[in-house]
């Protein structure tokens, strides 16, 4: 138990270094991975052998490592028994062990559950219905298929232009790890993992089904995108990634959906490293008296407020900068903003 208590001291494991400030782009890491095969269903079950993680405190050293993720209770590095790397197959095929908690995390449907409530058997919570709207598998469906497109009502550039801007402010940490959190159906997760300018990117996400979407947009597009690309279901407000840890985090349309803004953005400045770079997109606080708001909406005016945290730019910036966050800049285009900040 000494041994293992003073591991879990060290960083997580080098695969995934902290880069340095004025990185540049790096080769991606690459990992062997069978092509899905064509019939599987996102919520289909694969049987795989159980793995057995009560030995785990004292085989630290017998094919155990401590892994890019951390214990969404304690924030301690999970031991992670299985194949390595950070990919869909591998990260399936794994077990995850928090060796201060005693608590195990598994796969569920090709996605890593690491939220508090995971593998809970009696509790349930109930979370705020904006929370419980994108958790339907009929939302989940329809998310690509109609329901983003009609931001660019309220000013959104769409899917190509928001995610070269959102290149554009990433430029300092390519090459590093990016987190995409509320990634929804994996829009921008796709994007980031397929540009191929990252060591790694996690596609994270409250809502199973939106996870389970995602998983079936890479197999019936791009395969090869799930050796570079990892699913993890988590909560905004308790990442599951050790402090100073990640390089880029990009949040889009999220952060007026969020329960607690101020929460989720201290959780984003806690795991990035010195330098890293947050970057974000949301819908501003409406000016009812502005042709802004399609007319569609606007008979819901008072609803939107009551249900949704849309902020004014000025509210977003103080934010950022009460979480430690520095070097703000945005971009604003009607009721859409993009907006960066930076990790001091």
């Amino acid at each position: 138990m000494a041994t293992a208590s003073s591991s879990l001291r060290q960083p997580i494991f080098r695969q995934y270094p902290c880069l340095p400030r004025n990185s540049r782009y790096l080769t991606p890491l690459q990992f062997s991975f069978p092509r899905f095969p064509s019939r599987i269903r996102a919520s289909s079950a694969v049987a795989l052998e159980p793995i057995d993680l009560e030995e785990s405190s004292t085989q630290l050293n017998n094919g155990l490592e401590f892994d890019l993720f951390s214990c969404p209770v304690c924030y301690e590095p999970l031991i992670r028994k299985g194949p390595p790397g950070l990919n869909l197959q591998a990260i399936y095929r794994s077990g995850f062990k928090c060796n201060s908690c005693n608590k195990s995390y598994s796969s569920k449907d090709m996605y890593l559950d690491l939220t508090i409530t995971g593998g809970s058997k009696d509790y349930n919570e109930v979370q705020p219905n904006r929370t419980e709207l994108f958790r339907s598998p009929l939302v989940s469906f329809l998310y690509e298929r109609g329901w983003r497109q009609n931001f660019n009502m309220s000013g959104f550039p769409g899917r190509d232009e928001e995610f070269k801007m959102a290149q554009e402010y990433f430029k300092p940490v390519m090459g590093g790890l990016l987190v995409d959190v509320s990634c929804g159906s994996g829009l921008f997760s796709r994007k980031f993992a397929e540009s191929g300018t990252y060591s790694g990117v996690v596609a994270l996400d409250f809502s199973e089904n939106m996870l389970r979407q995602c998983y079936d947009f890479i197999k019936k597009e791009n395969p090869a995108l799930a050796t570079n690309l990892a699913l993890v279901r988590a909560d905004v407000s308790r990442l599951p990634f050790a402090t100073g840890s990640v390089d880029a985090v990009h949040a889009g349309a999220a952060l007026h959906c969020w329960p607690s803004p101020s929460n989720a953005v201290a959780e984003i400045s806690r795991i990035l490293r010195s330098g890293g770079i947050f970057v974000g997109t949301t819908f501003l606080r409406p000016s009812f008296g502005n042709s802004s708001i399609p007319s569609i909406l606007r008979p819901f005016r008072q609803r939107i407020l009551q249900n949704y945290n849309n902020l004014t730019e000025k509210e977003i910036e103080d934010l950022c900068t009460t979480c430690g966050l520095i070097n703000y800049r945005s971009k604003v285009q009607q009721s859409f903003i993009m907006f960066s900040a930076q990790k001091a």
